[in-house]
């Protein structure tokens, strides 16, 4: 019951209390808290971007990265409470997606890498650890790749690398792919959040087109990333183990887990979340444990 109060209140906060449409500095920042939880939230200016950012929790920090089409609370409403009972969190909103502004230049995977780094430069963070999951996994890859001096650990939920990694009917699906087709609860999620609910078309046809454009990231980019990784896939994932053990492979200091579930059932995403969802589905004790691990 305390846990379900506790979901509530960092719903409601997350949705009514940044929800301003910006001020011409830097960082904005507004702050609230629960009896557990610090919550802060607020926008910087970043590469021409004016981006969302939440913040809970206190100590070592970990950096949640959302997926495709998503916002925040849509990859990561289930599990921001559990990570921010030991450590902080910083949630953000990557370009043309939820409350974060859009300009005019397609979306990629190493502009969102730079526009992070970009971030934590902003809000004066060194270093920090990493969680990205799916679209926002491979975004985790392209940090890791280009701003390695940012980062500790990265954990890489349903990442893709290369075409290879997804079954060749995903790609023909993407060549087609209607405004009809996106998931209900994604678009929801984006009007719940977003000061421009005209955009939600503009989001879904940029990430359509990032999708069709994609590009495999090379083999030697993959095995230059030193950082420790954890690779997570369900077992019912869109990406298949193939592609989870061969990332698993080329990243030297890395390990792999697949466990039962679809796309992001391990962390309560809200196109895969069940009715009957229990805190034990989630993967974040494992997660905890990788990144308290001390390496040799």
């Amino acid at each position: 019951m305390k846990q379900t109060i506790t979901f509530l209140i960092l719903s409601f906060l997350a949705l009514t209390s940044c929800n301003e449409k910006g001020k011409n500095t830097t960082t904005s920042k507004m702050e609230k808290s629960t009896d557990s939880f610090n919550f802060k939230c607020g926008y910087s200016e970043v590469n021409g971007l004016k981006m969302y950012y939440e913040i809970y929790g206190q100590g070592k920090l970990l950096v949640l990265i959302h997926g495709g089409g998503s916002t925040i609370q849509s990859s990561f409403e289930k599990v921001i409470p559990l990570f921010a009972k030991n450590r902080k969190v910083l949630a953000v909103e990557l370009q043309a997606h939820g409350r974060t502004s859009d300009r005019n230049t397609d979306l990629s995977f190493e502009q969102d890498a730079d526009d992070i780094a970009t971030l934590l430069k902003n809000l004066k963070i060194g270093k920090a650890d990493f969680f990205g999951f799916s679209n926002g996994g491979t975004t985790t890859l392209q940090i890791a790749i280009r701003h390695p001096e940012i980062v500790d650990k990265i954990i890489l939920g349903s990442a893709l690398s290369k075409h290879n990694g997804i079954p060749k009917q995903f790609w023909e699906f993407m060549k087609q792919a209607r405004w009809e087709n996106m998931p209900e609860q994604l678009k929801e999620a984006y009007k719940k959040v977003s000061p421009n609910p005209d955009g939600l078309q503009v989001m879904f046809a940029k990430d359509v087109k990032r999708m069709v454009n994609f590009k495999d990231i090379p083999d030697e980019k993959i095995k230059s990333i030193k950082a420790p990784a954890l690779i997570i896939i369900g077992d019912k994932d869109i990406i298949t183990p193939e592609h989870a053990i061969e990332m698993h492979r080329l990243i030297s200091n890395s390990e792999l887990a697949i466990i039962p579930g679809g796309h992001g059932e391990y962390i309560g995403e809200i196109t895969t979340l069940k009715s009957d969802f229990k805190e034990t589905d989630f993967v974040v004790p494992m997660i905890e444990r990788f990144l308290n691990k001390k390496e040799k």
